[in-house]
């Protein structure tokens, strides 16, 4: 759709141009008033505030919610959610850079036990294998690494070693299919040049193939730890208190269940949502190499439209 034309004063060009001696009209451009973007902008608006006066006339003490908000309980369940998730996306990405590179040997074994790994732990839900993990003493009554380490299953079998394991091997089933996208996604003759210049297989892999692999390993290693931070309220399954499990143990005793619910919610948002610009300036700093314009940051993006409102305006 072209922009309306609107005529301006008459103008003469300059004497002795070679020009016509006819008067010309400058052109001034008007944007063209998109009147669904507004009816459409209403119509969500109204929306988003039936939902809230929906849920403000609910059977929900919201003074409840606002007062267990900062409560040192859901603290410090918000602090263990942290931890089990950053330990286990940190456990999940070294296994999955393992397996991807035995995935990618050109020795049969190892890629068929890469491949029977990912296969087992990307079939079996992550609930099921916290479980079992929980109940492994039920199979080994002790943990013995000969003169290393003895134990009883039981006593090594911690909430958090036992959340770890779970979410940290059933993360790296997923992340060694990842990191071998992102390896695959380097062009061969990057291995073959540095071959060439007498680099060994495993500092070609460190210092030439990883390196350029990050721009695409990068935003499904993002989605992946948002997405583990939700994946931890399972835990609260094996005895783990984290951020669900401390809700609702306060949801229970005080009969505010519904409350804590919110109370979680509104954190697991506030996780995610900070998260989530790390992971935004974390792809744009990896994104140097191939992009020649990086893209508008939040901010820069939100001054823009600013300056684009105001001219539209000054236009009218």
């Amino acid at each position: 759709m072209t922009d309306k034309i609107e005529k301006g004063p008459a103008d003469t060009p300059p004497a002795g141009s070679g020009a016509s001696d006819t008067p010309y009209e400058a052109i001034k451009a008007i944007p063209v008033r998109h009147y669904g973007r507004w009816v459409s902008g209403v119509i969500v608006v109204a929306l988003l505030g039936w939902l809230v006066y929906a849920f403000s006339q609910g059977n929900v003490i919201w003074a409840t919610v606002k007062d267990k908000l900062f409560d040192p309980a859901v603290l410090s369940g918000l602090g263990n959610t942290v931890i089990i998730s950053v330990s286990s996306m940190a456990l999940g990405l070294v296994l999955g850079i393992v397996f991807a590179v035995m995935r990618l040997s050109k020795n049969p074994v190892t890629g068929a036990v890469s491949w029977l790994y990912i296969w087992f732990f990307r079939g079996t839900p992550v609930y099921v294998q916290l479980l079992v993990w929980f109940n492994l003493s039920l199979i080994f009554q002790y943990i013995n690494l000969g003169p290393i380490y003895k134990n009883e299953t039981v006593d090594v079998m911690t909430p958090f070693m036992v959340a770890l394991l779970g979410l940290g091997l059933n993360e790296g089933a997923y992340m060694a299919e990842i990191v071998r996208a992102g390896i695959q996604s380097v062009d061969e003759g990057q291995t073959e040049a540095a071959h060439a210049l007498g680099m060994p297989q495993t500092k070609t892999m460190r210092r030439i193939v990883l390196p350029q692999a990050m721009r695409v390993i990068i935003p499904p290693t993002g989605n992946e730890f948002i997405n583990m931070l939700k994946t931890s309220s399972l835990v609260s399954a094996v005895q783990y208190t984290e951020l669900l499990r401390a809700s609702s143990n306060i949801g229970n005793t005080a009969g505010a269940i519904m409350e804590m619910l919110f109370v979680a919610s509104f954190w697991y948002l506030a996780l995610t949502s900070v998260f989530s610009v790390g992971q935004y300036y974390l792809e744009r700093r990896f994104a140097r190499g191939s992009t020649r314009n990086l893209p508008p940051t939040p901010f820069q993006r939100l001054r823009a439209n600013l300056n684009m409102f105001r001219r539209t305006e000054v236009a009218r």
